[in-house]
């Protein structure tokens, strides 16, 4: 066992390369990269939430992660070995949930049983069947999208794995299959020590489950740690119009009125007559979000260690 999950060293991915459009001086090749220069650790035992807009980067980097693309640059290990040497170890679930369509949804339990001798809890997947009402001798093409993520989630759950990968798991759940999902998903990290990896947008869904923030925007990562140190580091602040914010670094402010709002990162004691409090994720999430050249804040010990 290792203490750390998964942990990046100037990671980058390239997909080929799109002629730009002819202007003055010719034409030449843009390079376009889905992640670049990406640094992080996300310690073993937490469930990570993977936020960004879409095109960020996400999927790529936890196909990365799955062992199923290669680094065009930088390096990543995961759980102490090159993503490759992982495999056993680790579960993935892709957004669109690959299965075979014409095998029913027994035989597709029978057959992760088969690919995972070792590790397989042949319970837990039927249970987490059962719990969605599904018919064993219904094909896989015949079940509805929520469906078949049930069936995805149930055999990435019953390898357990010392990582579990999800790439926006919940999408086509409805609200009620989501909520059964999650607590599933928690009871597995609670019991096994599971480190969970997973994309989602919807910010209620993560702030009730993670613990841990990869923030992801134009291929780089602009937050990563605790979620409780991030929101710890920052402030959110009301004070009268052309307030000066110095020396305290601005991550986003908008004034209304005779109104100022920000969200700062604190360079030390914040003015007394200030209206403070502590952001919640979405208000951070957001900020940083609406904000692309904000400074990433250095990072944490536990980033670091």
């Amino acid at each position: 066992m290792t203490d750390t999950a998964i942990e990046a060293d100037a990671l980058g991915r390239r997909f080929g390369r799109r002629w730009a459009s002819l202007r003055p001086g010719g034409a030449g090749a843009r390079e376009q990269w889905a992640l670049r220069e990406c640094s992080f650790r996300l310690p073993a035992g937490r469930v990570c939430a993977v936020v960004g807009p879409n095109g960020a980067g996400k999927s790529t980097l936890i196909a990365l992660a799955a062992g199923l693309l290669a680094p065009t640059e930088g390096t990543l290990a995961v759980l102490g070995t090159p993503p490759g040497g992982a495999r056993e170890r680790v579960g993935y679930v892709a957004q669109d949930k690959p299965l075979y369509p014409q095998l029913t949804v027994a035989e597709t339990l029978r057959m992760g049983a088969d690919l995972n001798t070792d590790r397989w809890d042949a319970a837990a997947a039927e249970r987490i069947v059962a719990d969605g009402d599904l018919d064993p001798s219904a094909r896989i093409r015949t079940l509805s999208g929520g469906q078949r993520t049930r069936v995805a989630l149930s055999l990435a759950l019953a390898k357990r794995p010392e990582l579990l990968l999800l790439d926006e798991p919940m999408a086509d759940l409805d609200p009620l299959a989501r909520h059964q999902m999650m607590g599933v998903l928690m009871a597995q990290a609670a019991q096994y020590g599971t480190t969970i990896v997973m994309s989602s947008h919807v910010v209620a869904e993560l702030e009730d489950s993670c613990d841990h923030l990869l923030l992801i925007g134009g291929g780089r990562v602009r937050l990563s740690g605790a979620i409780d140190d991030l929101l710890a580091a920052h402030a959110r602040i009301s004070a009268p119009a052309r307030t000066a914010l110095d020396p305290h670094t601005v991550v986003e402010s908008r004034t209304t009125g005779r109104q100022l709002t920000a969200l700062v990162r604190p360079a030390g004691p914040l003015t007394a007559d200030w209206h403070t409090g502590p952001p919640t994720l979405e208000e951070l999430l957001l900020s940083y979000l609406r904000n692309p050249e904000a400074t990433t804040p250095a990072p944490t010990e536990e980033t670091l260690a």
